[in-house]
């Protein structure tokens, strides 16, 4: 099996490769070359896939059985059409790394394949889209929309999209779980948004590196939902947390409404925390029958600890900092109650 995964230096992408490498597959990694390490063992081209003489040359360095593209996130469709297109003489099949966002109804409403997805043209620049005003839907899901219609439009039934929610475990430059973390492991009261039975469906990145490269070599066309399909409660994962790293703390469980009059940013200043009726409420039954395996969601938290204290955060990235809750403004809020 000869693969093509654009990116393959950060989180997913790199456990996609380490993991194509595991299976004895001849891996080709495409970036700039600026953040992370190409593995030992791939074929590392360099160059930027917005720049049409750089897909050419990559172009050359094939034929591939799929491409798996990690690396899309900030693109408009435009430039995944132009990049679909040429490399579509090179490739097979295309593994297209999207979003639960595409949706039309996420986070408000429980979600299937068949939802409907927000519209977006296949060659949109970055301007297409907009972000409503409870935040959704989000001008970031028009345009991975977009991106979607783009590698269909090339493609067609070759063309596979994974659409999580939340990706997790050792590697995240995003910082959710960390966060989490080093506040279980700051102890003292923690501010925890209840219920504490709400549950929610993170995915380990392991498990979704292992299924894009199922459906890389495949047959499986079309989109699936990559969430958890048992999930975690919010009471669980933060006493796992509390275990994990030792930390002498009791989580304080506050009604969302009191959370969201203190003004506290749903997603983000308490990550993984948000009111809407859908967000944790998407469905992955179809890629659970195309192979999906998703291990406990406490063994990623464990994972994920040991690889923080050993390594520290992977690079930087400016998502970093969106995370958390300041804690003059946690202790606000705790003496409220």
């Amino acid at each position: 099996m000869r693969l093509l995964v654009m990116g393959g230096t950060w989180f997913l992408g790199k456990h996609i490769v380490d993991a194509a490498l595991a299976r004895g597959w001849e891996v080709t990694t495409f970036n700039r070359g600026r953040s992370g390490r190409d593995a030992d063992g791939v074929e590392a081209v360099h160059g930027d896939r917005t720049d049409r003489a750089d897909l050419e040359r990559l172009a050359g360095h094939g034929p591939w059985d799929a491409v798996i593209d990690t690396s899309s996130s900030e693109l408009p469709p435009r430039d995944v059409l132009a990049a679909a297109a040429a490399l579509r003489p090179a490739a097979a099949r295309w593994v297209h790394v999207s979003t639960v966002s595409v949706y039309e109804g996420w986070p408000h409403q429980p979600l299937t394949e068949n939802s409907p997805l927000l519209q977006c043209p296949a060659d949109a620049d970055e301007s297409y889209g907009y972000t409503g005003e409870d935040g959704s839907p989000t001008k970031y899901g028009f345009q991975k929309a977009g991106g979607e219609r783009a590698v269909t439009d090339v493609f067609g039934d070759a063309a596979v999209f994974l659409r999580p929610g939340v990706i997790l475990g050792p590697g995240e430059y995003v910082g959710r779980l960390p966060w989490w973390l080093e506040r279980a492991k700051r102890g003292g009261r923690i501010l925890a948004p209840g219920p504490a039975g709400q549950r929610i469906q993170p995915v380990d990145v392991r498990d979704v590196a292992a299924f894009a490269l199922e459906l890389a070599a495949g047959p499986a066309s079309g989109g699936f939902n990559v969430t958890h399909p048992e999930g975690i409660t919010f009471g669980d994962f933060l006493d796992a947390c509390l275990t994990e790293t030792g930390g002498a703390g009791a989580p304080a469980w506050v009604d969302p409404a009191v959370l969201v009059d203190q003004g506290v940013k749903q997603w983000t200043e308490l990550p993984l925390w948000r009111t809407h009726a859908g967000v944790w409420a998407v469905d992955s039954s179809r890629a659970v029958a195309a192979g999906l395996r998703c291990r406990p969601i406490a063994e990623t938290i464990r994972d994920t600890w040991r690889w923080w204290a050993a390594d520290g955060r992977p690079v930087d990235h400016p998502r970093w900092a969106e995370h958390g809750i300041a804690p003059d403004k946690e202790a606000k809020i705790l003496a409220l109650l």
